[in-house]
Parts: C-alpha cells; structure tokens; sequence
C-alpha cells in the first residue's frame, strides 16, 4: 500500500509541475476547438457588406439580440434608438475580437472575463428574449448534461475561468510581451 501511496504523490507532484503551463495551454486550445467557430460563425452573420460590415450590421444582429424590441417595432430596426445600435455594434466587435485574443493568448485575462460577460448576457437574452426553457434551459445534477444553457454554458464558463485565473500559459503572446518587458 505505501508503494501504491508513493506512486500516487510523485504522479501528483508531476501534475503539480505541469499544471501552470498545461492547463491554461490546454483551456485555450479546448477553446480554439470548441467555441472559437461558433463565436465567429455567429459574428459574421450580424455583419454588413464590405469590409466596415460591422458598422451596418445586418437586420438579424437586432434579432439575435433584441427579439421582443424588433418584434414590438414590426422588425423594422429603423425604429430602434442609438442605444440598440451600440449594443449590437458592442456584442458584434466582441464576438470577434475576444476570442481572436484568446486564440493567439493576447491580454488572455482579460479577454476571458469579458466573454465570460458575453455568455452571460448571451444566455439572458436566450433565456428572456427567446423564451428557452424546459430542456433547452436544462437543470443542474439531473442525469442528462446536454442542455444549452445551464449544462453547455457552465463548462464553457469554467473553460473561460481557468484562462482568468491562470493566464494564457507558455504558448502565449503575454507570455512573449512579458519576456521582452523583462516581467
């Protein structure tokens, strides 16, 4: 048994030493394969024409994100206020730009708390503006865990946390920055 004990601690101690570099390494790359698509995809079907296309985003970003307020105008987005435009212009950027930082570890931090944010306000408005519920909505300790929201999105958040916590890990442009800024 102490055998047994002995093999135990020095494969945790390993684990212990890897742990810095590999879990943060390896959120990221879980992100890059997992959700980095999804975010895009999702961006670029908001965007206009051209290469400004975020600037007159396309009449669906309004839908996607203020259902009930474009249903109420006849989806006429027209009719919204400044306001629903820097949402939709705000949410548009952010899906774009924050996972491209999490991909090459760029301000990883920071990129990963802001789209902990996202999912936040992403699963609200699923939620409150799209009217999921039942098993779409999902319960927490039931025996299935492929609900969208509860299920799905707290593995994603817990992704995101690991990369708050722990930074981007060796593989990383903050870990560049902060060599060359002798940090």
């Amino acid at each position: 048994m102490k055998a047994i004990l002995a093999l135990h601690d020095r494969a945790a101690a390993l684990l212990d030493r890897l742990a810095p570099g590999a879990l943060p390494t390896l959120a990221r790359l879980g992100f890059a394969g997992v959700l980095l698509v999804y975010f895009w995809t999702s961006a670029r079907s908001k965007l206009g024409e051209g290469p400004l296309g975020f600037l007159n985003p396309r009449d669906g970003a309004y839908i996607q994100i203020f259902p009930k307020t474009v249903a109420a105008v006849g989806y006429d987005v027209s009719q919204l206020s400044l306001f629903h435009d820097l949402v939709v212009l705000a949410g548009t950027l952010a899906e774009l730009t924050l996972p491209a930082l999490i991909l090459v570890g760029l301000f990883t931090r920071l990129a990963a708390l802001g789209m902990m944010g996202f999912v936040v306000v992403q699963s609200l408005t699923d939620v409150y503006g799209h009217d999921v519920a039942g098993d779409d909505l999902g319960r927490w300790f039931d025996a299935a865990s492929d609900a969208l929201i509860l299920d799905q999105r707290a593995l994603w958040m817990l992704l995101l946390a690991v990369l708050v916590f722990l930074g981007a890990g060796p593989l990383s442009l903050d870990r560049l920055l902060r060599r060359r800024s002798g940090h």
